[in-house]
């Protein structure tokens, strides 16, 4: 029986004649996403869902879906899908991360010449048979200074872009080599000395939980006066409020906003201000990009169907059917690896060397390498995923050397990462034991053992006695109880690691607290 799709947003129809000419039934319902409980009732029929953003697919949507196994968003952000409730149900989730760029490039560079010549308001007063030629004046692009708080694939079209119109271009992104900046013709700066030395300032960086808020009052109070601000990426980028008050105050000259932290966006404190240019979220809307996004989720999803190939999958490496089971635990542990060491690191990644030692080489380590780099990415980047981590690093002249070894030690299959960065070495070691489950038994060359669990306090500290009583009481005292403690150190009264396990989250008070401790060194809050 061939599989069925239900495409319930708007999608082109060359994109639904490539699921009928693969021989897959396809149901084309444009509007069917925007009623939820008509939603509810079909999907259990269907094996594949095609969407874009108007569909919303809830924990509840997926629970109705008895036989569905994948959703494909044509587009990037994949927001309006609950991820952690389709990967349960075992449900692929695919997006499309690389049809739009150019789109949302050209949409930012459009923004921010708007803004700089108030097009917007001009055109409205003129159309109200107004002609107040000098009321509306100007500033050029030409030899200001354009900088980007993010530099990857929209980041660096922008570049592009922009040094065709003469500007300098600054960039702020941690994970931008100084190699890829000088590729890029763009000077590879600070946050701080960006917000001091820019005239325009264009956001192109995913929403995590390191970039939520980045201009927030603080950093805003930070720019130029005169800065002009323009944000084609992600609403929560901007702290709105902080924004406002900026503009009020003449600080912020104005703002070029697409997107907003609550959309859709009919009622805004921004609204109404001249020196603020906004748009519905309309960096992808062009036909081109529309057409390409959704040429390549239909693609995606019938070979996924009829084949088992997985590509652009945010929940699911790109894994044959016959690797599937040998390969899976390792998958995991490289990921883990990644995520441990992105969220320890803050400045550029200069080089990545990964080691695959015993019975681990001889596997497919090219989808090893891609797992481990998404999940060391993912904290800075927010969505990434195997197929688009070796992309994103080659963007980034970030090196990755693999180097298969012969069996470790006790170990007969052992992974060890060492990221290189402007500042520092780090490494971090693991292994997957007879039950399946990925540990840790080496960090920045010292010996431990431990399971990584969902929420994690990492302390490098002082060989003294008096941390563990003290570290201890620290949590108690805060109701934070620990369910797993582990201590490695190089020698005696040297240098040590505490990986604990906790129950519940850490709060920022409670890192500093242990940050000030007088044998430690350094804390950080993980999550797995």
């Amino acid at each position: 029986m061939a599989p069925r799709v239900l495409v319930s947003d708007k999608l082109s129809d060359a994109a639904v004649d490539i699921f009928k000419a693969r021989g897959i039934d396809v149901d084309f319902k444009p509007d069917l996403g925007k009623y939820k409980d008509a939603l509810l009732a079909a999907i259990a029929d269907y094996d594949g869902l095609a969407i874009r953003s108007a569909t919303k697919v809830t924990a509840k949507i997926i629970e109705a879906a008895k036989n569905l196994k994948v959703i494909g968003r044509a587009g990037i952000g994949v927001d309006n899908i609950d991820i952690p409730a389709a990967s349960a149900r075992g449900i692929i989730v695919m997006n499309t991360p690389f049809g739009n760029a150019i789109t949302t490039a050209e949409h930012a560079i459009s923004m921010m010449l708007a803004l700089a010549r108030q097009i917007p308001a001009a055109n409205a007063s003129t159309h109200a048979g107004k002609w107040e030629k000098t009321r509306f004046m100007g500033v050029e692009l030409f030899n200001k200074t354009l900088g980007l708080i993010g530099c990857g694939n929209i980041g660096s079209i922008v570049a592009d872009r922009a040094m065709g119109l003469r500007m300098r271009v600054i960039a702020y992104d941690p994970f931008l080599s100084q190699e890829r900046a000088v590729e890029l013709g763009v000077e590879k700066v600070e946050l701080e000395d960006l917000l001091k030395r820019s005239d325009f300032i264009s956001l192109h960086t995913p929403l995590t939980d390191k970039t939520m808020h980045v201009l927030d009052a603080k950093a805003l109070a930070r720019t130029r006066k005169g800065v002009r601000i323009i944000n084609c990426a992600r609403g929560g980028l901007i702290v709105e409020d902080a924004l406002k008050d900026a503009l009020d105050s003449g600080h912020v000259a104005g703002a070029a906003l697409d997107v907003f932290e609550v959309e859709p966006a009919t009622d805004h404190p921004l609204f109404g201000y001249e020196n603020v240019v906004c748009t519905p979220h309309l960096g992808a809307a062009t036909s081109e990009a529309q057409e390409n996004v959704a040429l390549q989720v239909a693609e995606q999803m019938a070979d996924y169907l009829l084949q088992g190939a997985v590509s652009n999958a945010l929940n699911m490496p790109s894994i044959t059917a016959e690797e599937a089971p040998r390969l899976k635990p390792f998958v995991a542990l490289a990921e883990l690896l990644g995520s441990f060491a992105g969220q320890l690191t803050e400045s550029s990644i200069k080089a990545v060397t990964i080691e695959y030692a015993g019975e681990v080489g001889e596997m497919n380590v090219k989808a090893l390498t891609s797992a481990l780099l998404a999940g060391l990415m993912r904290p800075m980047l927010g969505d990434v995923n195997m197929v688009s981590a070796p992309v994103m690093a080659k963007e980034r002249s970030i090196k990755v050397d693999e180097v298969r070894q012969t069996k470790r030690g006790v170990y007969d299959n052992y992974i060890r990462l060492i990221v290189r960065t402007d500042r520092q070495e780090r490494s971090v070691a693991g292994t997957v034991f007879s039950d399946g489950k990925p540990r840790i038994i080496q960090i920045k060359g010292i010996n431990m053992e431990a399971e990584l669990g969902p929420q994690m306090i990492y302390v490098t500290n002082e060989d003294k006695p008096g941390f563990i009583g003290a570290f201890g009481r620290l949590l108690g005292d805060a109701d934070v109880n620990i369910a797993t403690f582990n201590l490695g150190r190089d020698k005696p009264g040297g240098d040590a690691i505490c990986l604990a396990e906790i129950d519940g989250n850490v709060t920022p008070e409670l890192l500093a607290q242990i940050e000030a401790l007088p044998q430690v060194r350094h804390a950080k809050s993980l999550k797995f």
